[in-house]
This record gives C-alpha cells, structure tokens and sequence, in this order.
C-alpha cells in the first residue's frame, strides 16, 4: 500500500470514528460498543480496503498513552486505598483464568491441550483499561466499582503478558520454566518496570519546573509514556508498569508545575488524542472478524458457533466465581490487618464487579502476536482458532455484557445518576486538596 493509499485510509478511519462517536452518543451509549459493531458491519462492505490489527502497532503505539493517560487522571489515594481489592483481581484473577482455561481446554476445544489452554488463558485473561471504565461511569456504577475496575484494568496487563510469555514458551519450545526463574522474571518486570518509570517522571519533574511553554511542554506529555515504555522494554521489563507508574508520579506532582493556561491546552489536547485512539482500535477490533474467519477452514460454522459459546461462558463463568471469595479475602484484609473502616460488600457489588469484566484491544493483539512457527518448523497449533475465540471473548464481554449492564445495574438497585456519586466525592476532594490537585491533562 502506498503512501497515498495509506493517507487515505487513515483518513476514512477517522472520518468512521468521528460519525460513529457522534452517533453514540446520540443513542446515549458508550463509544467502544457503537464503535466495534460499527466495525463489524464495515468489515463485510465490499471494496473496502483491508485494515490489519498490528501487535506493534497496539504495544508500541496505542498502549503507552492510553495507560499513561489513565494513570495520571486516576486518584492515586483511592488506587492505594483499594490496592488489595486491585490486585487480588489484576494478579489473582489473571493466574486463576490461565489455570482455569488450561484446565477446561481440553473439554471445551477439540484439538486442545492444557499447554494451549494455558496459552489462550493468558491472551485473554487481561481486562481493557478502557472500555470497562467508560462503560462503567456512562451506566452509572457506583465510584467505588468504578475505581477498583479501573485499577484492575491498569495493571492487569503485565500479569496477562507475562503468563503468555511463559505459556509460549512452553509450547514453542516445549520447555517449563522453573518456578526460580518464574519468580525472578515476575520480580523484574515489576520492580524494573516501576522504577524506570519513576526515574523518568522524577526527571519530567525538574524539567518541567523551567518550562512555561504550553506548545512544549504538550509535547513533552506526550513523549513521557513512550520513553518510559520503550526505556522498560529496552531493559526487557513490564512496559506496562513503566507507563503507569509515570503516570500516576507525575499526576500527583502536577499541581507543582502546570500552570492553569498550560494544563487547559494539555487537557485539550489528550482528550482529542485518547479518544481518537481509542475510537481507531475498537473499530479495528469490529473490521478483523472476516480475515479471521478466512484463515479458519477446518470447522464448520455450526462448530465454531458451539466452541465459541462454550468458550465465552467459560470465561464469564471463571471471573464471577473469583470475585466472590476474593472480594471476602480483600474485605478481611483491608479490615482487619489494614484496619480500613470497610463494610462487608454486598452480593450486587460484587456480581456487577464480576460481570463487568470486558476485554479489548490488547487481548487481541496478544492473539495475533502469537509466533505461527514453533521449534523445528512447524505451525503453532490452534494459532487461528486462538485468534477466532479472542474475538469472540472480546465481542461478547464488550457488545453484549456492555449492553445489559445498564438494566443490569437498574434491576440490582445499584444506579446513581451522573454526579451523584462520582463528581460529589470528586467536588469534595478538590476542596480538601485544591492546594495539591489538578485536572488532568489526560482525558478520558
């Protein structure tokens, strides 16, 4: 494809995300549905000019703003308050899915060992850090779901990825990694990946403090979350990590050194850019499902329908059975080791935490990142139907559990309106701390 050709698709994408959006939000639902039906519908126009879902493009393009993004517009009192509830479901639940799916495989998926289970476990076991939250908040879930969901989804990626580094490998090269070498790569890639994103926000920090240019220092926000995930990779640690440790960092500090007419452009300019990027990817995620088909010709549609089923509701299923003792297991925790004033949570709360688990782009991605060769020349088994059964998972947790958490959250009497609990709390804590918080500059 030629730089003219390229020019125009580009241009026809976002000519899509701009129609789309405004048609979502003239229906009053949530951007990420309208946009991945959307896509869907498209993918099957004829003529339309083939647009592949690139791994780079995701992990090197689209990854880093987006968590830098959400990391820095994210309470970091309310992430540190919740951290147990977070990461019982970002660790917990990620290892709880891939040990599951592996297990299940087999029964579920002609052709399926648990090496391969544990393969599409990890692809699909990491949340999207965005479409569940705006969800969320457009539906009106409670602040306190919405903060443990957003946390979840912020970090959950480097355990998602790291299971499906050693679920390759496993059978690439039909090696089990030892549970030394487990832990030390765990280990790394947490403590690598938060402190090179720690060292960069420090140094944006003391840059930023001699900077009063609002076109300069707009730029320099957008290359923070890129050198601190790029710098992490490089050191072969969680990206992941890097970009939101830099942003949680430098949205604590920014009050420091953003003036008002600065942090006005800032604002501006990420909440164009995070929104554009997100409506580009999930309408990419609705346009991918005839390429994926064609490369699936040795099921019937019948059985793909059947596998697909069975797989989606296994994978539903798997996360509400977590929730439940693990919301019991955080509840104890924070009460009586952390001594948090916490009330026993509710069956509703914990159900919604649990139907509300959708996945995105990144898992995607992480399909078709797979390698299609294995040690000694042959194919990656299943790779296609890895591929096929991710998009499914992703269709199904995005369109049609999206679409039902509106009644969902209206029958279980857990609704509150737009402002009565989020901008509330919100316009409550601006108060408290108006000395030390500022609006962020990453919109979502």
């Amino acid at each position: 494809m030629n730089l003219t050709n390229q020019t125009e698709l580009i241009f026809l994408l976002l000519v899509f995300v701009v129609g789309f959006g405004a048609l979502a939000k003239r229906l009053a639902l949530p951007y990420p549905i309208v946009l991945v039906i959307a896509g869907l519908i498209l993918s099957f126009v004829p003529g339309l000019p083939r647009v592949s879902l690139d791994p780079p493009f995701v992990f090197l393009i689209v990854l880093p703003p987006l968590l830098f993004s959400a990391a820095f517009a994210t309470s970091w009192r309310d992430f540190r308050y919740n951290f147990v509830s977070i990461f019982l479901l970002a660790f917990g639940l990620v290892g709880f899915t891939v040990l599951g799916i592996g297990g299940m495989a087999h029964m579920l998926l002609p052709g399926f060992d648990w090496r391969l289970g544990l393969v599409l476990g990890a692809v699909i076991a990491t949340t999207d850090a965005i479409a569940a939250t705006s969800i969320a908040e457009r539906v009106g879930l409670p602040r306190r779901i919405i903060d443990i969901l957003e946390g979840e989804s912020l970090i959950n990626d480097a355990s998602g990825l790291l299971a499906l580094e050693f679920a390759t490998a496993l059978v690439v090269s039909n090696r089990t990694p030892s549970l030394g070498e487990g832990l030390g790569r765990l280990l790394w890639l947490i403590v690598g990946g938060i402190g090179i994103g720690l060292v960069i926000g420090i140094l944006v920090n003391l840059i930023e403090r001699h900077l009063e240019d609002a076109p300069v220092e707009v730029t320099l926000s957008l290359v923070i979350p890129y050198a601190a995930y790029l710098a992490a990779d490089a050191l072969h640690c969680s990206g992941v990590l890097a970009a939101v440790a830099v942003g949680f960092y430098l949205g604590n500090k920014s009050s420091y050194f953003f003036s008002s007419t600065v942090r006005i452009a800032a604002y501006g300019f990420w909440d164009t850019f995070t929104f554009v990027l997100n409506g580009v990817v999930f309408l990419l995620i609705g346009l991918q499902l005839p390429y994926i088909l064609n490369q699936i010709r040795s099921a019937s549609p019948h059985e793909l329908f059947i596998d697909a089923a069975e797989f989606v509701s296994a994978v539903i299923v798997l996360r509400l059975i977590w929730v439940f003792p693990g919301a019991y297991t955080a509840f104890l925790i924070r009460r009586y080791i952390l001594k948090q004033p916490e009330s026993l949570p509710s069956v509703r709360g914990i159900f919604m935490v649990g139907w509300t688990g959708m996945r995105g782009v990144v898992a995607l991605a992480a399909a078709i990142s797979l390698p299609e060769t294995i040690a000694g020349g042959g194919a990656f088994p299943q790779r296609n139907m890895i591929i096929f059964l991710t998009f499914c998972v992703i269709f199904v947790t995005l369109v049609a559990q999206g679409l039902t958490l509106a009644p969902l959250i209206r029958a279980l009497g857990l609704a509150v309106g737009v402002g009565d609990d989020g901008e509330e709390r919100g316009t409550a804590q601006d108060a408290a701390s108006s000395s030390r918080t500022a609006p962020s500059f990453a919109g979502r």
